[in-house]
């Protein structure tokens, strides 16, 4: 199935593209190249090949969730430049509505 003009028009209208008559020429060219690609993909016979959704073998490596000591409240706090009531205070970034 190769593209017309008309249909790369449409398509550049769709991706919101302004083309000249030769960009909307030399589109049609790459499109339809594609297409031709695609349809030779079409022709290969995948029917033992197993679907996947990557290319290469994926897995995940998490570790064991352990328990661990954490920093206390005021040691976090101790380095801000200023805080109240166990929180940092921080500038207000936000203005009036």
């Amino acid at each position: 199935m190769l593209l017309n003009r008309e249909e790369v028009r449409k398509v550049a209208l769709l991706a919101r593209l302004e083309l000249t008559d030769d960009e909307i020429d030399q589109q049609a060219v790459n499109l339809n190249g594609l297409l031709d690609k695609f349809e030779a993909l079409q022709e290969i016979d995948v029917s033992d090949v197993e679907p996947t959704s990557h290319s290469i073998p994926m897995v995940n490596i998490l570790r064991d969730d352990l328990l661990v000591q954490s920093l206390s409240r005021e040691s976090t706090l101790a380095n801000a430049p200023e805080s109240r009531d166990g929180c940092f205070i921080v500038p207000r970034i936000v203005g009036d509505v």
